[in-house]
């Protein structure tokens, strides 16, 4: 390799270095279509590939490829991604390798993303620095507090509209916690925060509120409205049995704390491989 490096130095200048030539063979054997490398090579540095071609399992990797190119993440950004394991907390993790290939091919081919792209969980809240016990009112004040931390967590594409948006339905007034639009589904997305543990009559409250949403806000354009309920805590077999993983409504847990990174690692695991499990089960591609 030292040889080969020598020789391609002497005609092409610096950079053919041993460690680089390994670089370079692998990002051969990671990217092996020359149409696809010419479209990224227009958007992604080279660094950018370095810290790619090290992710081993290839949806993972083409997954951090075409959000990379998609949202122009910086190299830094990137780093950040891959460390706070983005993947593992997106939803499209927990879907079967066919639904994730043909949600990435449709990134590839028209820059359009699914909810399963958009969608996380947990969520870690930690920049928001709240105390041991705090309200719920405690938590919307931080997060208005920290909105550009919390946007940047959210994701990219999500713009903030309102706080406590009122709705007046018959002789009764409700307020949602927050409503945001998100740029690319084109649509608003409502969100509710809850202290304790996700409970099965938070589905219809929030049904509600969509309902109202898009009977009173949603523009002729927009595509129909979303919910995002956060829980201290989730219910996964509650989850599962209101099939809320396939509809409008998304349940996430949300960590104000974040846990040794070995430990996180290992839940987030265990629960993508649990929900593949479960996906193969039900006969999901």
């Amino acid at each position: 390799m030292q040889a080969v490096g020598r020789r391609l130095s002497a005609v092409y200048g610096r950079g053919f270095s041993t460690s680089n030539l390994y670089k370079m063979v692998e990002f051969a054997k990671r990217y092996p279509d020359q149409e696809i490398v010419y479209a990224l090579r227009q958007q992604l540095s080279w660094t950018h590939f370095r810290m790619l071609i090290y992710i081993d399992e290839p949806l993972k990797r083409d997954f951090y490829t075409e959000l990379c190119r998609l949202e122009r993440w910086s190299t830094r950004t990137l780093e950040k991604k891959i460390a706070g394991m983005l993947y593992e907390r997106t939803a499209i993790s927990r879907r079967g390798d066919l639904v994730v290939r043909q949600a990435l091919e449709e990134v590839r081919a028209s820059d359009k993303l699914s909810p399963d792209l958009v969608f996380r969980d947990p969520y870690v809240l930690d920049f928001l620095g709240l105390p041991e016990t705090f309200r719920e009112s405690d938590l919307e004040a931080a997060i208005l507090q920290e909105m550009e931390s919390f946007l940047l967590e959210l994701g990219d594409g999500f713009a903030f509209v309102a706080r406590q948006k009122r709705m007046q339905i018959g002789p009764d007034d409700f307020h949602l916690d927050l409503l945001f639009f998100h740029r690319r589904l084109r649509c608003l997305v409502a969100i509710e925060l809850k202290l304790g543990r996700f409970d099965a009559r938070d589905k219809g409250q929030m049904e509600l509120y969509l309902r109202w949403l898009d009977r009173y806000e949603r523009q002729p354009d927009e595509q129909a409205p979303l919910g995002l309920i956060l829980c201290a805590q989730g219910s996964d077999e509650q989850v599962e049995l209101l099939e809320l993983s396939d509809g409008t409504i998304r349940v996430a847990r949300y960590l104000t704390e974040l846990p040794d990174r070995h430990l996180l690692e290992r839940k987030l695991v265990e629960s993508v491989a649990l929900a593949r499990a479960q996906v193969a089960a039900g006969g999901e591609e």
